[in-house]
């Protein structure tokens, strides 16, 4: 199966440029996002006075099950980020329409915004400095927000968050039948091989993208609007957070991510920073999102692997699905440096198994 999108070196200079702005901005909305998801949640709860529930290891264990709890304090979102423009066409499934264009007009007819005075709207552009503003107020919006290239910026490239309410109304069927004629385990239609074959198949497409079975909404809409980008010949980005995992999820030609905040004690800090040689002070404050005498919360991130039986065969012939057969393994583990931290790196830790 050929990439729906082109490597570097396959493009033209003008769409090689507008790949390093796209993931020069990404870079941006990446800490932006980690920054919402995760360390705004924990103040949620701290406001609140109720303790933060901590995501236990083995919940980021490929086909791990997560407890079936949502946290009111958890912010949750859904964020679709697209290299080039999604053509109309798609509409039909990728459901941005013209009543949730981010218009003045609709934005107040939303009702969900506090829109007083002036509306500038500049703002909706990812150049803007009032940018990241301006997509906190929207985040918390039910259904997808979609930032793309801006149709109207012909000359020059620019960013827009141009929908809100953006449905996915792909069936969960459509998709899994999508990804299993990708890897051949079907020739074309999800049914062919019987009932109880397209169920696993369906339960196949979650482990795929690093869900369990059936997961919440917007998790859900996350991976079936990542499936279906691929029929658009660009790269493409998912963000996902939801109340019950306390992750924040992102799904990009470079694979499946999640990202946690982890309690660890202070001598596995101290650990922590004697291995990777930063004095214990700097490690606290480059890697810590809040800290006591005798802890601290860092920011883990677990990105994921397909294995063997999630690529597609060499031979490109049809195969037989095995289902006890894993799709994913851990692939790495980085402790990142808090959101505004800019000259340390994500360090290598190894936690998810120890």
């Amino acid at each position: 199966m050929m990439a729906h999108w082109c490597v570097r070196e396959e493009l033209s200079q003008a769409n090689r440029l507008r790949r390093s702005y796209y993931e020069l901005l990404r870079d941006e909305l990446d800490e932006f996002i980690i920054d919402y998801g995760l360390v705004d949640s924990f103040r949620n709860f701290g406001n609140r006075g109720i303790p933060y529930p901590f995501v236990e290891k083995r919940e980021l264990k490929p086909r791990a099950r997560i407890p079936d709890v949502e946290y009111e304090s958890q912010n949750a979102f859904l964020v679709i980020f697209v290299e080039d423009a999604i053509p109309a066409v798609h509409k039909k499934f990728i459901r941005f329409l013209d009543v949730g264009k981010t218009t003045k007009a609709n934005l107040l007819r939303s009702k969900s915004l506090p829109l007083e005075g002036k509306f500038d709207r500049s703002q909706k552009h990812l150049d803007s400095v009032h940018f990241f503003d301006f997509l906190k107020m929207l985040l918390p919006l039910d259904y997808a927000l979609l930032i793309q290239r801006d149709p109207a910026s012909r000359t020059r490239d620019r960013y827009v968050l141009s929908h809100f309410h953006v449905r996915i109304d792909w069936p969960i069927t459509s998709a899994a039948e999508d990804l299993a004629r990708s890897l051949r385990y079907i020739s074309k239609d999800l049914y062919e091989r019987g009932d109880k074959y397209a169920e696993d198949l369906q339960k196949k497409f979650f482990e795929y993208y690093g869900l369990p079975v059936m997961a919440g909404g917007r998790r859900t809409a996350a991976i079936v609007a990542a499936q279906y980008l691929k029929q658009i010949p660009c790269i493409s980005t998912v963000y996902a957070g939801s109340q019950e995992s306390r992750a924040v999820m992102r799904i990009s030609e470079r694979g499946i991510s999640k990202s946690i905040l982890m309690k660890f004690r202070r001598h596995e800090i101290e650990d922590m920073a004697e291995t990777h040689s930063i004095p214990t002070r700097t490690f606290n404050k480059v890697y810590t999102v809040s800290r006591t005498r005798r802890s601290a919360i860092c920011i883990l991130q677990a990105s994921y692997a397909f294995t063997e039986q999630a690529r597609p065969p060499e031979d490109g012939k049809l195969r037989e699905l095995k289902p006890d057969l894993n799709w994913l393994r851990v692939d790495g583990q980085f402790l990142l440096p808090r959101p505004g931290a800019r000259k340390y790196p994500p360090l290598p830790v190894n936690v998810i198994y120890s």
